[in-house]
């Protein structure tokens, strides 16, 4: 078989997937490729890819804001220096100088209250959150929690029972996506104790093939107790609305 196929030989080795730095060109190997063996080793080069890109933003991350901390006390924490420096640190102080402890609650998001430290890339994507409930959103948010529950009742490992807790290692959102896209990705290896290639492994397969967008971060999510329902409930909704937009789900009411 020609290698423009993209789909590797049988004489291709985990060390040779591994040489391949580009996520594109092993999602396209991993479409084409029909033999268990071939999916699993190209899976595993696919996890360390994402693993390996995961390091590297958060080797650039600290290195970041390990800078905005250097600048937010050579400038005293007066400038415009240090206010970047109070969105990555609770501990640094605001603009007007007020020690931390007497900064306005409201200042915090919801997922300020379970990241601790992690404030400022944890808040990054609390924006995406819906800043207020809908008139109608419980009887919404029961439907939709129910139709989770009933697409994943046949996975062994998923108990969902509110849009927080249960989803909290990753393995409800594979098994979600996995209902629709059984042939993505083998359900039955997936580890519970590794929540971050979990979440990453559920939404890239929903945004490439349901057009879901990624409005959550498997990094962020990983560093709270428990993921914000909130989010947790908009990024289902995204979900539920690509499928329909896919004609994978037929509704005339859509959550």
């Amino acid at each position: 078989m020609e290698s423009k196929t993209n789909v590797p030989p049988a004489s291709l080795t985990s060390e040779d997937l591994a040489a391949i730095e580009d996520e594109e060109v092993l999602n396209k190997m991993l479409d084409k490729a029909s033999d268990f063996d071939e999916r699993r080793m190209l899976r595993a080069a696919l996890r360390d890819l994402l693993k390996k890109k995961r390091d590297k933003r958060e080797q650039e991350r600290g290195s970041r804001q390990q800078d905005l901390r250097q600048q937010g006390l050579s400038k005293g924490g007066t400038t415009g220096g240090a206010v970047s420096v109070g969105r990555a640190s609770m501990n640094q102080q605001t603009p007007t100088n007020k020690p931390s402890s007497q900064v306005s609650p409201s200042a915090s998001t919801p997922l300020n209250r379970t990241a601790g430290s992690q404030a400022g890339p944890v808040a990054a994507s609390a924006q995406k959150c819906p800043p207020a409930a809908a008139p109608n959103v419980k009887n919404v948010k029961q439907m939709l929690l129910d139709w989770c529950r009933a697409k994943t009742e046949p996975y062994e490992g998923v108990n969902i029972q509110n849009f927080s807790s249960s989803w909290k290692d990753g393995i409800a959102f594979c098994a979600l996506v996995h209902r629709f896209f059984p042939d993505a990705f083998e359900y039955s290896i997936l580890n519970p104790n590794k929540p971050r290639d979990n979440f990453q492994l559920a939404f890239s397969t929903a945004e490439r093939l349901a057009g879901c967008p990624p409005l959550l971060d498997a990094d962020d999510l990983v560093r709270m107790k428990e993921p914000d329902w909130k989010c947790v409930y908009t990024y289902i909704q995204e979900f539920y609305r690509s499928l329909v937009e896919k004609g994978l789900v037929k509704t005339k009411k859509r959550p």
